[in-house]
């Protein structure tokens, strides 16, 4: 299933790779007099403002397993599926009132890098080397791959080139600019991403409705199905095991979201790079705001192309386009391509512009943060504690370099994945809980000590597995249990952090660890810009949960 360019597509697609690398290459020039330091190049030398911290947070999260993966799981189970982005948007408050404050006051460069603070030097390590492995075969890949496979399905682009493509046009900017070049163009990325995913919204509505428009669209697919507008599955949906009804909202979508948006290097980086503390909460805030419009970009086309599938009358109005290759349940990560190709002219380059700039963003993101860590927290740790500036960031540039490398060639052994999306959170779910442990007893528990941590950490796996293997079948002995996913991840959670507090309880006998972070009340303060609206987001939050509680 190809869809057809014409040249006006053509020319707003090339026009948008014009303007970011022109945008990225220019903000990566070095200043005259000036040689780029280690802050420069990989914190933006700290001058971030709220705004493009907000946009960039935005770009580097939305990629095509969003576009693609949550599409398909909107298509496969509705709305439902939306919680991931409107709970982050609560998860991002948290994130700016209660983490950031710490963070920056550190001066950090690298998440990795308060674990050395808190804990230890081998812990920092430890979680250094498996961060760049999971940002490398696993973020990096999947990436590349979703993205190739939506240039595949579009355009009919092989696999291979499509991957050599996307990863070309993320390092021909970010590899040598750094988290500048990525932040900035990441504030026009997401005006592209924005414009096409709305695009793409409406013709799907319209579609719908007959061409009555975006307001009729919803009301039409409102009637045709209204249990995919349920926020909160019950048991007997099948798609009960991957959104677990209201553990959704007090269980293990919160383990996710804290990691994510939290102890994320390849999101929080921004904030690390703003001018100051309010700034990075502004930014924090803008991009909550953002998150509650995500799912009406990503999550309603899917719905949409539910209804048109099974609609005669709909898909006889679609022509001969419309019977090709019909996504099914089975197949759910193809109902966002499919919409495309309905799209007018010019309209399918300014959302084909859209999607790649969900792609491109991201890639250059992990790129960045990849070679920050690998950078900062093993290069310069124990290769060269003595580089130079120069040396640092010419570092940077070549492990990113080889990271993409590595990438480019696992990501189209990707290939057979359905629902990516969810595929994606099951498995990084199963060491999230852990490290997710780690860091709130290390910043909120002064008693934590490192060997716990350590002990919490590896323990924390089994403890995942456990709960993983059973729905596999490996036995029926009443030792197993079988719970959904996010469930899993929430008992992983707690028993982790059970570990962490008899360990450390244990060791120092109830003491407070020499390495605990004194906190105060004023830490915690916030300006009223921050306040207002993190009142309105959640304000908003509860009537939407309230409008599509089931």
């Amino acid at each position: 299933m190809t869809t057809q360019f014409e040249f006006l597509d053509y020319f707003i697609f090339v026009a948008y790779a014009i303007l970011i690398l022109g945008v990225g290459l220019w903000m990566s020039r070095d200043k005259k007099g000036h040689e780029k330091s280690a802050e420069d190049y990989f914190l933006a030398g700290k001058s971030l403002p709220w705004w493009a911290i907000g946009a960039s947070l935005i770009a580097a999260n939305i990629s095509a397993e969003q576009f693609i993966g949550m599409s398909g799981s909107g298509f496969a189970s509705g709305l439902a599926i939306a919680s991931y982005e409107w709970m982050a948007a609560l998860t991002l408050l948290i994130v700016g009132k209660f983490f950031l404050p710490i963070f920056i006051e550190k001066g950090l460069y690298t998440i990795p890098e308060f674990v050395e603070k808190r804990y230890s030097t081998n812990l920092k390590t430890i979680l250094a080397v498996f961060w760049i492995a999971l940002y490398v075969f696993v973020n990096l890949a999947s990436v590349l791959y979703l993205g190739a496979l939506a240039l595949e399905t579009i355009m009919g682009i092989p696999m291979m080139y499509g991957v050599i493509g996307l990863a070309l046009f993320a390092a021909a900017y970010s590899l040598y600019g750094g988290l500048s070049a990525v932040a900035w163009t990441d504030v026009i990325q997401v005006v592209f991403l924005v414009l096409g995913g709305l695009a793409t919204t409406y013709l799907a509505l319209n579609t719908v409705s007959g061409g009555q428009g975006m307001i009729e669209g919803v009301k039409t697919v409102y009637e045709a199905v209204p249990e995919r507008f349920a926020m909160i599955l019950d048991k007997s949906n099948p798609e009960y095991k991957n959104l677990p009804g209201i553990g959704v909202l007090v269980g293990g979508l919160w383990v996710a979201n804290l990691y994510y948006w939290g102890f994320n290097q390849y999101i929080i980086q921004r904030t690390l790079a703003a001018k100051s503390l309010k700034e990075a909460q502004k930014g924090i805030l803008l991009a909550a705001f953002l998150k509650l419009v995500i799912p009406l970009i990503v999550v309603i086309p899917g719905i949409a192309a539910y209804v048109m599938v099974n609609n005669p009358e709909i898909l006889a109005s679609l022509g001969e386009a419309g019977l090709k290759n019909l996504p099914s349940v089975d197949q759910a990560d193809k109902a966002y391509p499919w919409l495309l190709q309905f799209l007018p002219t010019g309209l399918k380059g300014v959302a084909f512009a859209a999607l790649a700039a969900a792609i491109v963003s991201s890639l250059a993101s992990m790129l960045n943060s990849t070679s920050t860590i690998f950078t900062m927290d093993i290069y310069k740790q124990y290769i060269n504690k003595n580089a130079s500036a120069k040396q640092t960031v010419n570092m940077g540039r070549i492990s990113a370099a080889v990271a993409l490398i590595i990438a480019c060639i696992m990501a189209p052994l990707l290939g057979g994945i359905d629902q990516a999306f969810q595929f994606i959170q099951e498995y990084t779910g199963i060491v999230s809980p852990g490290i997710l442990a780690v860091f709130l007893l290390g910043l909120f528990w002064k008693k934590t000590t490192n060997k716990a941590a350590i002990v919490g950490a590896l323990a924390s796996i089994p403890i995942a597995m456990y709960f993983k293997v059973a729905p596999k079948g490996w036995s029926t002995s009443p030792l197993f249990v079988d719970v959904p996913f996010m469930d899993q991840m929430g008992y992983t959670l707690i028993l982790t952090m059970i570990v962490i507090a008899v360990v450390s309880l244990w060791q120092h006998k109830g003491a407070d660890d020499e390495k605990g972070i004194p906190l105060s009340k004023s830490v915690f303060k916030t300006g009223p810009v921050f306040n207002v609206g993190a009142f309105t987001v959640m304000i908003i939050l509860v009537a939407l949960y309230s409008l599509f509680w089931n």
